[in-house]
């Protein structure tokens, strides 16, 4: 297929740069197998579930991955910022930067801490202020391998303390990260560190929520996916087929794989909540055709005409016209279909992407 396939009108208007006062408040647009469209309140969820199925979230926390500093060569320095994107030690990862062209292996990155950073922490070593690394590779595309002077925890907090919370490019470019976004952009289901963007269709759950589904005898599992920046670089190739992805670590456990074959054996659904879930989901199925537990980098790349091993409903965010993202769910419920629903959302004033409304998608994916 090619890329314009995948296309849609979308003014600016319909994109969210700001989150919804209220958690569950965001609309839901739920889209049934016959390709029927029903409007309600994402906190009325619980009604579509049942006894017995499964609700699989991805519980990766968001760290604060955009850094702004200064690149230093010799005598001369210049402003640099990068976005991390995937960790492959304790204290080196691969970066986005911009300028990117003009950073060279060697060079050295000052990147400065807020007011007041003062200690690390309880037995960590004092933290003055400032990060520093040295670029270590160059493999092009806009990304870079940086190595860190601090590694592991120590690491970790200065993160915390120098970095910003790194929002998608379209919110990024219109207004800068505040304080409230810390909040905002993280799940409240969150407990291991390592994603430098949010699984967004979580973001609408709250506390509550949680409860509301497990009083309906739902089962609430969770993996680990830590979510990279290249799930917003754009498809450039016209033929899809030649896209490559990024490849993002996962962790599937036993305890969840075995709460699905349970359920599957039942005669339960299994709802993924997010195309993160989604997609690890059936990383770890899709060499045997049956989930087992499973973890390592997977790079899947999920299109029309993809057969589905494991997930039979989808709760996602709207996406972005010729997205990866968006191929996915058009395989999920069909091309037809999705942007039928898409230009629907448009004319009903959903709000688009990682700040906007939600989708529940009953699934098409076996026709």
């Amino acid at each position: 297929m090619q890329l314009d396939d995948f296309d849609f009108e979308l003014p600016e208007s319909n994109i969210a740069l700001e989150p919804h006062p209220n958690r569950d408040g965001s609309k839901l647009l739920r889209v049934l197998s016959d390709g029927s469209l029903e409007d309600h309140i994402f906190k009325n969820l619980p009604q579509f579930f049942n006894k017995g199925d499964v609700v699989v979230f991805n519980d990766s926390r968001v760290i604060p991955a955009a850094l702004k500093g200064r690149r230093l060569r010799g005598e001369t320095q210049a402003q640099v910022q990068l976005n991390l994107h995937k960790r492959v030690s304790d204290n080196e990862w691969f970066a986005f930067a911009k300028p990117a062209k003009r950073m060279k292996v060697g060079d050295r990155l000052r990147f400065s801490g807020h007011e007041g950073s003062g200690q690390m922490g309880s037995g960590q070593a004092c933290f003055e202020g400032l990060l520093e690394a040295t670029i270590t590779d160059t493999p092009g595309g806009g990304e870079i391998l940086v190595k860190f002077d601090v590694s592991g925890v120590h690491l970790d907090e200065a993160l915390k303390l120098v970095g910003e919370m790194p929002l998608p490019p379209y919110i990024a470019s219109k207004r800068a990260a505040g304080s409230i976004d810390k909040e905002t952009y993280q799940t409240v289901y969150a407990s291991h560190d390592g994603s430098v963007a949010a699984p967004t269709a979580g973001l609408h759950f709250t506390d509550e929520l949680l409860k509301g589904l497990k009083d309906i005898g739902a089962q609430l599992q969770f993996v680990t996916l830590h979510v990279g920046a290249g799930t917003f670089l754009p498809v450039k190739v016209d033929d899809i087929k030649s896209h490559k992805m990024h490849a993002e670590w996962g962790h599937v456990s036993a305890e969840t794989v075995e709460a699905i074959k349970a359920a599957k054996a039942q005669g339960g659904r299994v709802c993924a909540v997010g195309t993160t879930s989604l997609r690890l989901l059936e990383s770890a199925a899709r060499e045997t055709g049956s989930i087992r537990p499973w973890s390592g980098d997977t790079d899947i790349f999920i299109t029309p005409g993809y057969k589905f091993n494991v997930v039979d409903r989808l709760i996602t965010n709207f996406h972005l016209p010729k997205s990866t993202l968006f191929m996915l769910v058009a395989a999920f419920s069909g091309l037809d279909v999705m942007q039928a629903a898409y230009k629907a959302a448009v004319e009903r004033d959903y709000r688009f992407y990682s700040y906007g409304d939600g989708c529940l998608l009953e699934g098409l994916h076996n026709g």
